[in-house]
């Protein structure tokens, strides 16, 4: 069962508040009435912030965790976050996500009973080649508000975007030199740069020629000057055939790294 705005879970509970009173039992009703509870979800880009609309949200699914059945459905969908708050030191306890705008998904579930849920989250949304998944279980009783910060599901990664070459399939002469340019920011969008906050000085970036699954060449990508672009040059393969463009950014260290795929062909001379 999807849920239902909370305004109306509030007159669904009316209504059967006045059918009680009333001594009225109306077909298919629970001898237990649900009761409304308000579930808040956020998804945050592991070592960042929150993954907001700027990167399309994260999709967010409540289910029975017994019998799958899906309990609440939706997309976060809001700002990154506070960067002092997220990303400086803290107390336990303090509040760190549930700001002004923040992103986050609450939805109101109607339970009659505890029920043991999985909660998922998928994201970002806006860039399905850097798409990550997480999930978390958890027991959910009716009427205990999780709301602030509620739950919480991180996600690891980096979204790395090759902003050239521009074609979708490649066409290489042998051993030409090939200009490329990638984009690697956090899950969230957040920007990378030597020296900044996301410290591109930590992020192995390398760009890699693939044929029949082995690397034949790759080199490193360098810092543009423009935040979290990177650049290199890397000759194409000698021998004709099909061939693939990869560029990774990898930190092994906080457990990030992300991909982009460019596919292609040497043609003989």
């Amino acid at each position: 069962m999807i849920v239902q705005p909370a305004s109306r879970f509030t007159a669904t509970l009316l209504t059967l508040t006045a059918l009680a009173v009333a001594g009225a039992t109306p077909e298919g009703l629970s001898a237990q009435t649900p009761i409304p509870t308000t579930v808040v979800v956020r998804a945050v880009a592991n070592d960042a912030k929150l993954i907001g609309s700027g990167v399309g949200g994260a999709r967010i699914t409540i289910r029975d965790e017994a019998t799958g059945e899906v309990l609440a459905r939706g997309t976060q969908e809001g700002g990154t976050g506070d960067t002092q708050r997220i990303m400086g030191p803290r107390e336990r306890g303090e509040v760190i996500f549930d700001t002004e705008g923040a992103a986050g998904l609450e939805v109101v579930i109607p339970l009659t009973r505890p029920r043991r849920v999985e909660i998922e989250a998928r994201g970002p949304m806006g860039t399905p080649h850097a798409r990550q998944r997480a999930t978390t279980t958890l027991l959910l009783v009716p009427g205990e508000d999780m709301v602030g910060d509620g739950i919480v599901l991180t996600l690891h990664g980096f979204t790395v975007q090759l902003l050239s070459p521009e074609t979708e399939r490649l066409e290489l002469a042998p051993g030409s030199p090939v200009p490329i340019r990638a984009r690697v920011t956090l899950l969230c969008g957040c920007p990378t740069e030597p020296g900044g906050r996301w410290d591109a000085d930590r992020i192995d970036i390398r760009a890699q020629w693939v044929v029949d699954g082995r690397v034949v060449r790759e080199a490193p990508l360098t810092f543009s000057g423009t935040a979290s672009e990177y650049t290199g040059e890397l000759r194409a393969p000698d021998a004709a055939g099909p061939v693939s463009l990869r560029v990774l950014a990898t930190d092994a260290g906080r457990a990030n790294a992300g991909m982009d795929v460019r596919t292609g062909v040497v043609v003989p001379r």
